[in-house]
């Protein structure tokens, strides 16, 4: 895979390196030299010195036989203006934009770009562990509205169903593990003590849902 980062801060130095050692073409551009810095010192990948605005920098990148493209910057206007000319004049259908002020993250979603909300994931996330000890983080969709969660089951909730459990819409069991296998439950699946019970669920979803496996069941 060829990739292009633009921007050499913590984020972009971060995940050049990450692709960098999994084997991957990358090169990396900034506008300001001392931010290769950010680079680690076996970082072998592509430098590129210059504005990501400039058609000559991007071509000298490689951007006409990328595959994939990230534009992680902490300007969100340049992230979302080099983003589209990737998308529209160079056609890279993989285009990923990080956006640094949730104020404006729906200019981003207006061009439909996938933009990834540092800010407004990260405050969640952190949010979610504060809240959530109980309730293990496997996966997270978009900017975090939606995340997979693992669930182990107590005892209080050894052989009731699933449809006890989840109290709302806006949580989906996904499949229990016991005994070291997976299988896709429905909502009237019996669960037995030591399941992992994998939901789907957005913030207000799984909350409902964790307070109620806390709780002592009540038959209804």
């Amino acid at each position: 895979m060829k990739a292009i980062i633009i921007g050499c801060g913590r984020i972009g130095a971060e995940l050049a390196y990450r692709l960098y050692k999994r084997g991957h073409d990358v090169s990396i551009v900034d506008n300001v030299a001392a931010s290769f810095g950010n680079l680690p010192s076996d970082f072998q990948g592509r430098i590129h010195e210059g504005d990501a605005l400039n058609q000559d920098v991007l071509i000298r990148a490689g951007i006409q036989s990328a595959n994939v493209f990230a534009a992680v910057t902490n300007n969100d206007a340049l992230n979302m203006v080099v983003a589209h000319i990737a998308k529209t004049e160079y056609k890279l259908s993989n285009v990923v934009v990080r956006n640094y002020n949730p104020d404006v993250r729906e200019f981003f979603e207006f061009f439909d770009q996938q933009v990834i909300s540092s800010t407004s994931w990260g405050a969640q996330r952190i949010e979610e562990l504060m809240y959530h000890a109980d309730a293990r983080t496997v996966f997270s969709a978009g900017n975090g509205e939606v995340e997979v969660y693992e669930l182990v089951i107590p005892s209080n909730w050894g052989g009731k169903m699933i449809n006890q459990l989840i109290p709302c819409e806006d949580c989906k069991p996904i499949a229990i593990t016991r005994g070291g296998k997976a299988f896709i439950p429905d909502t009237e699946t019996v669960m037995q003590t030591g399941d992992i019970l994998t939901v789907a669920a957005t913030f207000d979803g799984i909350e409902d849902t964790r307070k109620n496996l806390g709780s002592s069941h009540k038959e209804a």
